[in-house]
């Protein structure tokens, strides 16, 4: 397949791994991927903000980059995060709705039809479920509000991590409660997002997980941030990068913190080389 990705913003400034490690994956499948070269923000932010306006113009250009999917160039675009999926095919078209242009609402739609978050691809598109990984490490999955609420992903994280190699996924409590990040929520309501952080962090500890595993860089940044103060130890990873690891090329760019204390202190107060075309 002809795969088109949208590496994200976060991915782009701060976060790379993610889209790297989805190219890797992609191409070790035998699949061609593209990296359009015009693509920016999916305007999530500036539409949960209200700055609708401003989002339409993100949307416009979302739409002028990824159009050639309905011709033919490519014949998937795929996205390494839950909540970009979501906005891509959910918001972007309200933000159209909202503004009044019906016909960049109409172009959304027709090209949301072809978006796939990275674990819907594997699964739904190509059919897999086993993608060739090794990881021999314990890990714990953390499924994030948009992906689970709005992507819609649903088990297939789950079941693309238990085929990988050497890997032990263990349950994490309270998986679906939120670890409080939502975008602007955190800095909007910081003591409310810090005291949510500090039960997710509780939960992630319990486990005793070597990795804390999701699908958007966004949350992992949140939880290992206040992972790395503590001085857990634990990693964060993104399911890419998991899935991009083999025996015989280890995925490397996943983010390392601290070694883990023997004690380590709990949180109780609220504190690529794509082708361009």
């Amino acid at each position: 397949m002809r795969i088109a990705l949208f590496a994200t913003c976060l991915a782009d400034t701060m976060f790379p791994q993610a889209a790297q490690a989805t190219v890797s994956i992609l191409e070790r499948l035998g699949h061609e991927v593209f990296f359009p070269p015009g693509q920016v923000c999916c305007g999530q932010m500036h539409a949960n903000t209200g700055y609708f306006a401003h989002a339409a113009r993100i949307t416009r250009n979302h739409v002028e980059t990824f159009s050639p999917v309905l011709d033919g160039q490519w014949d998937a675009i795929v996205i390494p995060s839950g909540s970009c999926t979501g906005a891509a095919r959910h918001e972007q078209k309200l933000v159209a709705e909202h503004v009044g242009d019906a016909a960049l609402a109409a172009r959304v739609e027709q090209i949301a039809a072809h978006t796939y978050d990275l674990s819907e691809l594997l699964t739904d598109v190509l059919g897999l479920e086993d993608v060739g990984a090794y990881f021999p490490h314990t890990v714990t999955y953390h499924p994030t509000c948009h992906s689970m609420r709005v992507a819609g992903v649903g088990d297939r994280p789950y079941r693309l991590l238990r085929a990988v190699e050497g890997l032990t996924l263990i349950d994490l409590p309270d998986a679906e409660v939120c670890c409080g990040f939502g975008g602007t929520f955190s800095v909007k309501n910081s003591e409310t997002s810090t005291a949510m952080l500090a039960d997710k962090m509780s939960a992630v500890m319990s486990t005793r997980a070597e990795i804390l595993c999701a699908g958007d860089y966004s949350c992992l940044m949140h939880i290992g941030g206040g992972l790395s103060r503590v001085h857990s130890g634990v990693r964060i990873m993104h399911l890419a990068e998991i899935l991009a690891s083999t025996k015989e090329a280890p995925f490397e760019g996943n983010i390392s913190f601290a070694p883990r204390q023997t004690q380590p202190t709990q949180p109780t107060q609220p504190t690529s080389k794509a082708v361009t075309r």
